[in-house]
C-alpha cells in the first residue's frame, strides 16, 4: 500500500493579512490597520494543510529559506499532521515569501514577495517520495518557474507509477495561460475558479469554458463562488449549492474547497459528495481569517462539518 494519500509539491509561505484598511490608499501617508493575521499561506500549503487536517494522509515536498518565516510554515504544516522532511531550507540571500495581503470590505490587495515561492527545481524533487502515494495535486503551475518547464515531465512520471493527478493553476500573474492545453491531457481533475476556467480555455463565458475543457480532461471541477461549484465528467454535468455563511475573510477559500472536494475523492466518493465536501470546506475556510485558521480548531471545524451535513 502507498505510505500517502495524496503527495504534493509546490510553493510554501505565509500569508500577513490586514484589516480594517481606509479604501482609499494615499501615498505617502501612514495607514493603519485595526486587524492583522500572520498565518500559512500559499495556495500548496493551504491544500496540504486543509486535507491532513481532514484526515488524508499528505507528503510535501517544497522549498523554504532558512528563516523564521520558513520555520514557521513549516511548523504551521507539521501541526495539521502534514508529513513535511523531505521540505528543503536553502540558505542565502533569498529568504521565504510572503504573501501582504491588504483587505478591504469586498476587495483586495494582493502583495507578494515571492522569495523561495517560485525556486522549487525538479533536482529538489524526491520522486520515489512522491510516487509513494495513491494521488499527486499540483497547485499555483504559473508561480512554478523553476519547476514548470519539467511539469509534463512530472506528471508523466506519476502517472506511470499508478497516481491520478489533480490541477489547480490558480491565476497567472503575466496573464498568457501557456501550455495549459498540454498539461491537461496528463490531468485527471482539474480545478480553476470560474474566471480561471474562462481564461485556460480561452472562451468569453463559463458555458463555453466547460464545454472546450471538458474535451481536455476527465473531470472538470469549477468553483463559482456564490452559486457553489459545478463538476463535468464527460456528458455528465453536476452542480451543488453554496453553503451559506457569514464570511469574515475569503482568502484560501478555492484552495479549501480543492482539500475537501479531494479528500472524498480519495475515498471514492461521488460526484455529488465530492462537490458538497468542497462547499463545506471552502465555506468553513471564509469563518476565520486566512486559509487554515478554521481548520486548526479540530472542535470548531467538525461542529460546522455536523451543522452542516456531515
Amino acid at each position: 500500500m502507498p505510505r500517502f494519500d495524496v503527495t504534493i509539491a509546490g510553493e510554501l509561505n505565509l500569508d500577513l493579512i490586514l484589516y480594517g484598511l481606509p479604501e482609499q490608499l494615499l501615498p505617502e501617508r501612514e495607514l493603519i490597520a485595526d486587524r492583522m493575521m500572520l498565518t500559512l499561506g500559499s495556495s500548496s500549503g493551504i491544500v496540504a494543510h486543509n486535507l491532513a487536517s481532514l484526515g488524508s494522509c499528505v507528503g510535501f515536498q517544497s522549498r523554504v529559506g532558512a528563516d523564521q518565516l520558513g520555520r514557521m510554515s513549516l511548523e504551521r504544516l507539521k501541526q495539521s499532521g502534514v508529513d513535511v522532511s523531505k521540505v528543503g531550507r536553502v540558505s542565502g540571500e533569498t529568504a521565504t515569501g510572503l504573501t501582504v495581503i491588504l483587505h478591504h470590505q469586498n476587495w483586495r490587495n494582493i502583495l507578494t514577495y515571492m522569495g523561495t515561492i517560485s525556486e522549487l527545481r525538479w533536482e529538489d524533487l524526491d520522486l520515489d517520495y512522491l510516487a509513494d502515494a495513491r494521488h499527486f495535486h499540483l497547485s499555483s503551475y504559473y508561480m512554478q518557474r523553476e519547476l514548470r518547464p519539467r511539469i509534463p515531465e512530472l506528471f508523466g512520471f506519476l502517472k506511470s507509477k499508478g497516481l491520478t493527478i489533480s490541477l489547480d493553476t490558480n491565476d497567472d500573474p503575466d496573464d498568457e495561460w501557456e501550455d495549459i492545453h498540454e498539461l491537461l491531457g496528463l490531468v485527471d481533475v482539474f480545478l480553476p475558479n470560474e474566471r480561471e476556467a474562462c481564461k485556460a480555455a480561452g472562451a468569453e463565458n463559463l458555458a463555453e469554458a466547460v464545454a472546450e475543457l471538458s474535451k481536455l480532461v476527465p473531470m472538470l471541477v469549477v468553483k463559482t463562488g456564490p452559486k457553489g461549484a459545478l463538476a463535468r465528467r464527460g456528458s455528465e454535468q453536476f452542480t451543488s449549492a453554496p453553503v451559506s455563511v457569514v464570511p469574515v475573510d475569503t482568502v484560501g477559500a478555492g484552495d479549501s474547497f480543492d482539500a475537501g472536494f479531494l479528500h472524498e475523492y480519495l475515498r471514492g466518493s461521488d460526484i455529488a459528495t465530492c462537490l458538497a465536501s468542497g462547499n463545506r470546506a471552502g465555506a468553513l475556510s471564509t469563518t476565520r481569517p486566512g486559509g487554515t485558521e478554521a481548520f486548526r480548531d479540530a472542535t470548531y471545524m467538525h461542529e460546522f462539518f455536523r451543522q452542516h451535513g456531515t
